[in-house]
């Protein structure tokens, strides 16, 4: 259950800032970046996201006239959320049709609020199997019923594959840890895990067993009710033997 977004900013700083605020909502990913508002029409329809982000400090009213063009291109317009320093452009943005009006400094209260209230207009059915990895420029595509297990490295996450292959990305593993299909537990404070691929638990060792390349990763007291949750998972269709 995603929600994808772009950012259309001349200021660096204020991009990466609201990025990192964003990275607390594991379910908002960035696709699209973007300085201008040519870019950023370009960016939109490209990428087609569900919310824009626009700083509107730098020449707020040609970005309204890039909204309205919009309208030529798109059936459904993203949903639009402006940013700046000063309530100067609030007016222009309510009739603009922007969904909310940010002011500058980031304030995480405000984000907060916007986001859920968001969130709860325009609830998402959880059916996406992809996960989109991004660094820089680089994007990398998962299919998420092909990964074991994600492992924390510092502030990298591993994601080991049933393929074998490790695919590593430069974000924690709390950051993807609301972003997973609901097969994905976290069991440890280094691992979340595929249930889809448990063969077994032991409780006297603290072990979850895998069924590919017979891996045993470990889990603690602090994940106890997700691995009682994992039991009943596997014990649902289990078979018992008739007495």
């Amino acid at each position: 259950m995603e929600y994808s977004y772009t950012i259309i900013d001349s200021d660096a700083t204020s991009n990466l800032q609201l990025q990192h605020y964003l990275e607390d909502y594991g379910d908002f990913v960035c696709s699209g970046e973007a300085r201008n508002c040519s870019d950023g029409l370009n960016a939109i329809l490209k990428y087609t996201p569900d919310v824009v982000f626009i700083n509107l400090n730098d020449k707020a009213f040609e970005y309204f006239q890039m909204v309205t063009e919009l309208y030529q291109y798109v059936k459904n317009i993203p949903i639009l959320i402006g940013i700046s320093r000063s309530k100067e452009y609030a007016y222009n943005a309510i009739k603009n049709n922007f969904f909310d009006y940010w002011l500058m400094p980031y304030n995480e209260f405000d984000i907060r609020k916007t986001l859920l209230r968001l969130k709860k207009q325009l609830p998402k059915e959880d059916v996406s199997h992809t996960l989109c990895l991004k660094s820089y420029n680089d994007y990398q595509y998962l299919d998420t019923d092909e990964i074991l297990y994600l492992k924390a490295d510092n502030n990298a996450t591993d994601f080991i594959m049933k393929d074998g292959n490790i695919v590593s990305a430069y974000k924690t593993l709390k950051s993807f840890e609301n972003r997973l299909p609901a097969n994905f537990i976290r069991i440890h404070q280094s691992y979340i895990l595929n249930t889809n691929f448990v063969s077994g638990i032991n409780y006297g060792k603290s072990l979850c067993f895998l069924k590919v390349s017979k891996t045993k990763l470990p889990f603690t007291k602090t994940y106890k009710e997700n691995i009682e949750g994992l039991k009943k998972i596997l014990s649902k269709n289990t078979i018992s033997p008739s007495k």
